[in-house]
């Protein structure tokens, strides 16, 4: 069995449109190149054959914001919405994992090692929201979703520093502020099943952004920038939306977020 190499395998399954296929292939790739099977190559460059990216299935119908569905806790199909919805965030939070890994040379060895991580964990989550799904007789794709989370991936294809500045910090950090309610408005209905799940994506989501924090830090401090100051400007540079409370300081915490971040927040 020939060897692979991790940065252009991470491409190959991004632009895959299925979506079964993407997440057994990111299982093999995690376990692939944990036994030596896929490597990292840092010296070698591929050739980027254009495609769209990422390759998604023809479903869900992608809409603006204000056109997905409600989301209601009071009827069976409206909670199916909230799953799907979380469903469609799992999904780009695969693609992105693996867009972090193939699209930015020269980084250190861990930083994709910890991408790899990532990709593994979103695709787990969304294994764990579609299969609850399905217990309902709904499955991804069945009803539309907006496509905010992959526009801020796109708008940070030419720069690391903002996609971990932009993606992890800013809109995967938003889940740690929301995630906590949704799972309490479960807990109100007494879905065991919906609870645990949550906790898991919640509890992985805080490693997730953690990831973020320190590879953002790692840069800034690479290149003598002040962390708050750079992600201010960045934040304007590249029009990434306006972080509006009530935050999780716990999460965040845990996440990696300063104290004076933090407070900066408390303030806002």
């Amino acid at each position: 069995m020939p060897v692979l190499e991790l940065r252009e395998t991470s491409l190959e399954i991004l632009a895959n449109t299925n979506v079964q296929y993407k997440v057994s292939r990111i299982n093999d790739l995690f376990e692939g190149y944990q036994q030596g099977r896929v490597v990292l190559d840092l010296s070698r460059n591929f050739e980027f054959q254009d495609c769209v990216l990422p390759g998604r299935p023809s479903k869900p119908e992608l809409v603006p914001p204000l056109e997905v569905p409600k989301r209601r806790m009071d009827t069976v199909e409206g909670r199916v919405i909230l799953w799907h919805s979380l469903a469609h965030i799992e999904f780009n939070a695969m693609n992105l994992a693996l867009d972090a890994i193939w699209r930015f040379p020269d980084m250190p060895k861990q930083y994709y090692e910890d991408w790899l991580r990532v990709s593994k964990e979103e695709a787990y989550h969304f294994g764990l929201v579609n299969q609850h799904m399905q217990s309902f007789g709904f499955a991804y794709g069945d009803f539309p979703a907006h496509n905010s989370l992959w526009e801020i991936v796109q708008k940070t294809t030419d720069a690391v520093i903002a996609r971990m500045a932009l993606v992890p910090r800013t809109m995967e950090a938003r889940g740690l502020d929301a995630v906590p309610s949704i799972r309490d408005r479960f807990k109100q209905i007494k879905d065991a099943k919906a609870v645990e799940i949550l906790e898991i994506i919640l509890n992985d989501e805080i490693g997730h952004v953690l990831i973020g924090n320190h590879w953002f830090n790692f840069l800034c401090a690479k290149d003598g920038l002040s962390p708050i100051t750079t992600y201010r400007e960045l934040a304007k540079k590249y029009c990434a939306p306006v972080l509006k409370g009530p935050f999780n300081m716990e999460a965040r915490k845990r996440a990696g977020f300063t104290t004076e971040e933090l407070s900066l927040l408390g303030a806002s």
